[in-house]
């Protein structure tokens, strides 16, 4: 098992079309083989940043091949489909999280 995660800074101008946009987004993501489930959390920040949302999706996947078969077969058009949508008005960084043993 391990998590990627998403981070999304998100223009206040846009936040609402990206919080309508984003679920069926999860839902295709989920629908790819390996991936589990998917969380999105807003962050808080103090003090908060009054012009962006700050936003961190969970995807947890069932092993690392699955991540490997979705950066190479789907990460590009999914990450095109959000720049034509919402261009530089929401930025994303990724990390990918691996539990410790034991």
């Amino acid at each position: 098992m391990l998590l990627y995660e998403v981070s999304l800074r998100v223009e206040r101008g846009c936040a609402d079309a990206l919080l309508a946009w984003l679920p069926g987004h999860m839902q295709r993501i989920l629908a790819l083989p390996g991936f589990e489930a998917a969380e999105v959390f807003e962050v808080a920040e103090h003090p908060p940043d009054a012009g962006r949302l700050l936003l961190c999706v969970h995807y947890r996947l069932h092993d690392s091949a699955a991540l490997d078969a979705y950066l190479r077969d789907h990460a590009a058009r999914m990450r095109a489909e959000s720049a034509e949508l919402f261009g530089d008005r929401v930025r994303a960084s990724r990390r990918i999280l691996r539990p410790l043993p034991g």
